[in-house]
């Protein structure tokens, strides 16, 4: 089973979404129905819910990017060791996904907020369990994977 630990730090969201922590579990739920090969797993990762100038901040430390951005992922394994990992192991942390309120909110009215809120975490939580878009064949493999998870959330 997949869990995400939601942590926002910037009060902005609530006037997007009303509870966070809820919304993303919904989706969790909904998610974890359908992807069977995590069932008896208990696999966690961090969501932070951030702003321009905390997104920033990582950007420049871990990325050497001194600029805002709509996502950041963490991931804590790569897609062989994580592979190895879910073979041994029942409980694995993923690593931390950071989702910044204001490329989003800027590029979308309220309505499709949710809509692009959702691609994003997805997106995230793809990079953590080992996907990547560095190659062409890669972007088009994940972009299968992100599109399979959004129809089950939904």
């Amino acid at each position: 089973m997949i869990k995400i630990n939601t942590i926002s730090n910037n009060i902005s969201w609530k006037h997007y979404l009303n509870n966070p922590n809820n919304f993303i579990q919904k989706k969790i739920k909904n998610l974890n129905k359908r992807i069977k090969i995590y069932k008896k797993k208990s696999i966690y990762c961090t969501l932070l819910l951030s702003g321009d100038s905390e997104i920033k901040k990582l950007n420049k430390k871990f990325r050497n990017k001194n600029r805002t951005t709509d996502i950041l992922s963490f991931p804590f394994y790569s897609k062989k060791i994580l592979k190895d990992k879910l073979k041994r192991n029942k409980e694995i942390y993923l690593g931390d996904i950071i989702i910044n309120l204001n490329k989003i909110k800027n590029r979308h009215d309220k309505k499709k907020f949710k809509i692009e809120f959702n691609k994003l975490w997805i997106h995230g939580l793809a990079h953590l369990l080992g996907h990547d878009h560095k190659k062409n064949k890669d972007f088009k493999s994940m972009q299968k994977i992100e599109k399979k998870f959004l129809f089950y959330i939904n």
